[in-house]
């Protein structure tokens, strides 16, 4: 019974890391899967946890390494426990700590990495050859690090199609405000010179909306036209696209932010307007570069700046600080940071900071 537990244990792990093709509930029913085998390990070991805990003068070093990993997976789990809690997005909504997507992947990497030196410590206890058994745990742990660290995250961003129905996603309850808004957002779409086969990279800050290619932020700029009846504004780009390849634009992107380059970008026109809503990605922990562009050729003074950022686990990294020092004028207002998954679904959120920030 306990070897199979075992197996499932992790099995479910593994299934856990490929949430990108499971989908987010199923990933979170895993989730409860995996607490519940834990918890059945431990019961099943119960005898072996009161040994760790009893002093004994005469166990072998080995034994000790042994027990002291033991102990960082139980602590591991409790807190990765809480952890996903904190970002679940449908099981517990409700709860509202430990919500860092980032804290969370590092903390089921970890996991896995221990489970994995835990597992082969009892086969290298029984093997003869102790040299070669400990290459393979080692190896098997580094590739358990690259999993989680680098080739989950990598297939996640670059080969996951997400599609949309428009209406169902954008369409709902309405608010009002006595400001005078205006939506402006940074997207990909309309400054990058795509590639046909750009479904491949629809994970990459792109969705499918009814079959149409949009950005993460533009169809959040869509969602708040629809809340508010504001206008809404792009921050396009005048001169030399981005790569379509998410990678390249990386790498332009840091370059921009070295140079403290300021592309140029079509005219937006603020001056009518009590408040400004600012929709943009989080590039190396900043704004995009042509953001800052808009920001510097706009005047702020007076007028009401909310911040609306998208990341994949940086919240709003130093971009608020950023724009407060371009913006000059501008009372500056940190709105939502919104994690990339959960943009489709962000629309009620939208809604009820709208309604508690922006109305009061």
């Amino acid at each position: 019974m306990g070897i199979l537990v075992d197996i499932l244990l992790y099995l479910v792990m593994i299934l856990q890391m490929l949430y990108v093709f499971l989908g987010n509930i199923p990933h979170e029913i895993l989730g409860i899967s995996f607490f519940v085998l834990l918890v059945s390990h431990i019961i099943i070991k119960r005898k072996y946890i009161k040994a760790i805990l009893k002093r004994n003068p005469n166990r072998s070093r080995l034994a000790t390494v042994s027990n002291w990993i033991t102990v960082l997976i139980l602590v591991n789990a409790l807190v990765l426990a809480v952890s996903s809690m904190g970002v679940s997005r449908t099981l517990f909504p409700w709860f509202g700590f430990m919500q860092d997507p980032l804290l969370h992947k590092y903390l089921a990497t970890s996991l896995l990495a221990l489970s994995v030196i835990h597992g082969g410590m009892k086969f290298y206890k029984r093997s003869a050859k102790k040299k070669k058994t400990a290459f393979i745990i080692a190896l098997l742990t580094i590739l358990a690090l690259v999993l989680g660290l680098a080739a989950v995250p990598y297939i996640n961003r670059h080969f996951r199609t997400v599609e949309i129905s428009y209406s169902d996603k954008v369409s709902g309850e309405k608010s009002q405000t006595a400001e005078k808004l205006l939506t402006v957002y940074f997207t990909r779409i309309g400054n990058t010179d795509f590639e046909d086969d750009v479904d491949a990279v629809s994970g990459a800050s792109l969705l499918k909306a009814d079959g149409i290619l949009m950005g993460n932020t533009e169809l959040m700029a869509h969602m708040l036209r629809d809340i508010l009846g504001c206008e809404i504004v792009p921050i396009t780009l005048k001169g030399e696209k981005y790569p379509s390849s998410y990678t390249d634009t990386v790498v332009v992107a840091g370059k921009e932010l070295k140079n403290d380059a300021r592309p140029e970008i079509e005219d937006i026109d603020i001056s009518g307007y009590d408040s400004i809503i600012l929709a943009y990605p989080i590039w190396w922990g900043t704004i995009p570069m042509p953001v800052a562009t808009f920001l510097e050729n706009n005047d702020f003074n007076g007028k009401k700046l909310y911040l609306l950022a998208t990341q994949g686990s940086t919240g709003f990294g130093s971009s608020t600080e950023d724009i407060t020092d371009l913006a000059d004028g501008a009372e500056v207002i940190e709105g939502l940071s919104i994690y990339c998954d959960d943009i489709p679904d962000v629309r009620n959120r939208l809604r009820e900071w709208i309604d508690g920030e922006i109305k009061k």
